[in-house]
């Protein structure tokens, strides 16, 4: 199983008891698709960066579940259609270790034939 995140930001002009309604359908669908949510962060109202359906502000919460690959696809398709769904976006939360990059190069020798071909003749 992998780990996800899901984001979603609902409207804030709703009551409490339709938001958190709306919140419960979203875990419900990581459960139906055989979802295990380990953790739910709720960050409150804020002001959105942008306007979006003519509104200013929404409700953030921050879904951390594991899965197994086809449950993001199912659940994206639900979150489409969900009423009182600003934004949302699910994004694979694996801890992998960065690639270190590769050492650069020694250019010296290029450099030197490039000051070479600016120096006038």
């Amino acid at each position: 199983m992998n780990k996800y995140e899901l984001a979603l930001v609902l409207n804030a002009k709703v009551e409490d008891e339709v938001r958190q309604a709306a919140l419960e359908k979203a875990k419900g669908y990581i459960t139906r698709y055989n979802g295990v949510i380990t953790n739910v962060e709720e960050w409150g109202k804020k002001r959105l960066a942008y306007e979006i359906q003519k509104m200013r502000e929404g409700y953030y919460y921050f879904i951390h579940f594991e899965a197994e690959p086809a449950c993001p696809v199912e659940l994206e398709s639900h979150m489409h259609i969900m009423d009182n769904v600003l934004r949302y976006l699910i994004v694979n939360d694996t801890d992998e270790t960065p690639v270190a990059a590769p050492e650069a190069e020694d250019t010296a020798g290029s450099d030197e034939s490039a000051e070479e071909e600016k120096a006038p003749l």
